[in-house]
C-alpha cells in the first residue's frame, strides 16, 4: 500500500499548464458553474433586468425602446445568458439545500445529482429559449 502512495503525483503548487490537464469531477463542475451562475446574475443581469424594468415603466417611448432592446438578437442571447444562469443557480442550490440536509453525501448519488443538475438546468433553459426566440 506504501509503494501505491509513493507512484501517486504530488502537486504543491499547480501551473497553469497543470490545470488545463486536470480532469475535475461533475460535481466539482457544476459547484463552478454555480458560482459562475451566481456572479453572471449578480453582476450583470441585476443591472440588465432593473434597466429593462425601469424602461418599461417610464413612459409610452420607454416602453418602445424596451420592446426594440428585448428584440435584438445580442440581448435575446445576453437574456438566454442570464436565463441559464438563473435555472443552473437555482437547480444547483436545491442540490446543495439537500446536500447540505444530509440527502445524497454519497459519491454515486452525489455524481448523479451533479449530473441531474446539468440535465434540469438545460432542458430549463431550452424551454425558456423557445419561448424567448418565438419557437411557440
Amino acid at each position: 500500500m506504501a509503494g501505491l502512495a509513493a507512484k501517486r503525483p504530488v502537486y504543491r503548487n499547480i501551473h497553469v499548464t497543470q490545470i488545463l490537464g486536470y480532469r475535475l469531477p461533475i460535481a466539482g463542475i457544476v459547484s463552478i458553474l454555480h458560482r459562475i451562475s451566481g456572479s453572471l446574475l449578480f453582476l450583470v443581469g441585476l443591472p440588465l433586468i432593473l434597466w429593462l424594468f425601469q424602461e418599461s415603466l417610464i413612459s409610452e417611448l420607454g416602453f418602445e425602446r424596451f420592446r426594440t432592446a428585448v428584440a435584438h438578437p445580442v440581448v435575446k442571447v445576453a437574456l438566454l445568458a442570464m436565463l441559464w444562469a438563473f435555472c443552473h443557480h437555482f437547480v444547483a442550490g436545491i442540490r446543495y439545500l439537500l446536500l447540505d440536509n444530509h440527502v445524497g453525501l454519497e459519491k454515486g448519488s452525489a455524481a448523479n445529482s451533479a449530473k441531474a443538475v446539468i440535465v434540469i438546468s438545460l432542458a430549463l433553459t431550452l424551454v425558456v429559449a423557445g419561448s424567448l426566440f418565438g419557437l411557440y
